[in-house]
């Protein structure tokens, strides 16, 4: 597991096929994340609204939605 990615906390703007959603930050950043692996395992909905987890990728571009707040 990779340890030094960062989590922010954001909400949850759109919701897209493929489990892909739009995701505002706090410094007003758009960010297009996916569902993590646990979050599909265990068949946890989030909804356009939602408050959530995301860690961000190192590299840019995408983050993962970890948690659901």
């Amino acid at each position: 597991m990779d340890t030094s990615a960062e989590e922010v906390q954001g909400i949850v703007e759109e919701a897209l096929p493929n489990t892909l959603f739009r995701v505002s930050l706090p410094s007003g950043e758009i960010l297009l994340t996916y569902l993590a692996g646990k979050m599909r395992l265990h068949r946890i909905k989030v909804l356009v609204g939602d408050k959530v987890m995301v860690k961000l990728d190192p590299y840019g571009g995408k983050g993962r939605i970890t948690r659901r707040l």
